[in-house]
């Protein structure tokens, strides 16, 4: 066994307690261990990139007990590209926070922050169902502090209406998984696989009820339209950096719907086209009123929660096909859409900060105005999916993996009939912001917030009322800058090696679509197991 596969969970598990118990009230010590901790999970996610590229099925057996009875984590190339994106977006928004000063607002950013990657590097790697709920509830728990980091009327509000929402989604998770367990007798997901394709089609009838819940379960995560309500609003009042990190933990609910319909349900047609026929028009709805609800809102954090919801649309319409066609440009797809809208949450933030509210409306020209504005559009350009950005390929991709399908006119028109509504609404919010502004005048100088002094042992202490570090001011901006730059980066990465990217893309989806070998790490050559 390789112990690296086990490093993305232990690192931040490690950490995190180590920020909470020994440097709680030292900011300076909190910002170098949690960064070079981000870091390292970067370092050793690549290297499992590396690993997964040979195509073998690595398998991580805790305690060295035997599956089904012992936990596993698995790894191949799909976990380890979401490894990697993890890390790569959790490292760009870490360094953004420092850079802002969102990680002022409380004593526990850091701490949660590493909590939040030990649950969603955990989701990805865990072979087993019931684990899959324990780090879920991880990844929320963490969630649950981050969301109301700062606090607020406004954001503990939106805080109690994210917690309650999802706690209702555990509850479901919880009696999918007593469903599926009552009628398989085992929750490691390689050996329900086994257990499933053996079962008589005249027997199936509770066990499709149980994947009917589990991917109704998997559409309150990924926000699938009309289980999305939530977002908006959480994405909205959330602090920046928070909302970003959010960008990858709606794909922990698109990757769940991924993985157990293509490993534990693709033996079974009845239960596959059960799914797809709920997925796809789900699919295409979120589409629908997420770029219809950029155009209809004026604040600027909703507007970027309904871009994330679109986006969410586009990657379901390719995973709801449940061929190897769509899932390499779902693959290809999701990699772009995180990282766009985790730059598009980003560029909000920088925009609040500067102009003091999210409301969007015509104001006095905000200090770096150019800047701001070549980073939104650039950002909008990839969001909407025009050229050059890989946003425009992940597009085509995807209307070319649909283009055989029953519903090809239907998915085709709100690809295309969306994609210009939201070129309009960005557009018109670009413009407001940014452009219109210049024939107002120039906004009074203000004096810049305190900025309290550094502490005499260890780093600046952190308090609780302390004012987050305006993002106007030049010796802090360029940190914020260069994260959202580094994001954007990765899409411009993505467009100029889009070739190697499918490759890989299409390498992955058809691993996931060829389980044999995913269950035969499993299950086979246990020589010396307990």
């Amino acid at each position: 066994m390789n112990h690296l596969i086990i490093a993305p969970v232990i690192l931040p598990a490690v950490i995190g307690p180590l920020i909470i118990l020994w440097m709680r009230n030292d900011l300076l010590l909190q910002r170098v261990f949690s960064i070079v901790g981000t870091a390292l999970l970067a370092g050793v996610a690549l290297y499992l990139n590396v690993l997964a590229a040979g195509g073998e099925v690595q398998v991580y057996r805790l305690g060295n007990w035997a599956a089904p009875f012992g936990i596993v984590l698995m790894l191949d190339r799909l976990a380890a590209l979401m490894l990697l994106l993890t890390a790569v977006l959790a490292l760009a928004v870490q360094l953004y926070a420092m850079g802002s000063g969102w990680d002022r607002k409380g004593r526990h950013f850091h701490a949660l922050w590493q909590f939040q990657l030990m649950g969603v590097c955990g989701a990805f790697l865990t072979g087993d169902a019931f684990n899959l709920f324990v780090f879920f509830e991880i990844l929320l728990i963490a969630s649950y502090g981050l969301m109301i980091h700062g606090g607020g009327e406004m954001r503990l509000r939106a805080g109690v209406q994210y917690v309650a929402y999802n706690l209702a989604g555990s509850t479901l998770f919880l009696a999918a998984l007593g469903v599926l367990y009552s009628v398989t007798g085992t929750l490691n997901m390689a050996d329900m696989a086994l257990r499933v394709a053996a079962m008589p089609a005249e027997d199936t009838a509770l066990l499709r009820v149980g994947a009917v819940l589990l991917m109704l379960v998997f559409a309150v995560k990924a926000a699938l339209v009309p289980l999305h309500f939530w977002l908006p609003s959480t994405y909205a009042n959330a602090p920046g950096p928070v909302a970003a990190l959010f960008a990858i933990m709606t794909k922990v609910g698109v990757y769940g719907i991924i993985r157990f319909f293509t490993l534990v349900f693709p033996q079974d047609g009845v239960i596959e086209s059960v799914v797809a026929d709920l997925l796809l028009p789900a699919a295409l709805f979120t589409l629908a009123i997420g770029q219809i609800g950029i155009l209809g809102t004026r604040h600027l954090g909703r507007l970027a929660g309904f871009a994330a919801i679109g986006s969410i649309g586009t990657l379901m319409i390719a995973v709801a096909q449940f061929t190897p066609q769509g899932t390499s440009a779902a693959v290809y797809y999701m990699i772009h859409s995180t990282l766009a809208a985790g730059a598009l949450f980003l560029i909000m933030d920088m925009v609040g900060a500067r102009r003091g509210d999210l409301w969007l409306r015509l104001d006095r020209v905000m200090p770096g105005n150019g800047l701001v504005a070549a980073l939104y559009f650039t950002a909008a350009i990839a969001v909407v999916g025009m050229p050059p950005f890989s946003g425009f390929i992940g597009k085509l991709l995807v209307m070319q993996a649909t283009g055989a399908a029953p519903a090809m006119v239907w998915i085709w028109a709100t690809i295309l009939i969306t994609s210009l509504v939201a070129i309009y609404a960005l557009s018109r919010a670009g413009s407001i912001l940014f452009w219109k502004s210049f024939q107002l005048s120039p906004a009074p100088a203000t004096a810049s917030p305190p900025v309290p002094a550094p502490a005499t042992a260890g780093g600046p202490k952190l308090e609780p009322d302390e004012p987050i570090q305006d993002l106007g001011d030049a010796p802090a901006n360029w940190l914020a800058v260069a994260s959202v730059v580094l994001l954007l980066s990765g899409i411009v990465a993505l467009t100029a090696f889009a070739g190697p990217a499918m490759r890989l893309a299409e390498a992955t989806a058809a691993q996931l679509h060829n389980p044999d070998a995913y269950v035969s790490a499993v299950l086979e050559g246990q020589e010396g197991t307990k």
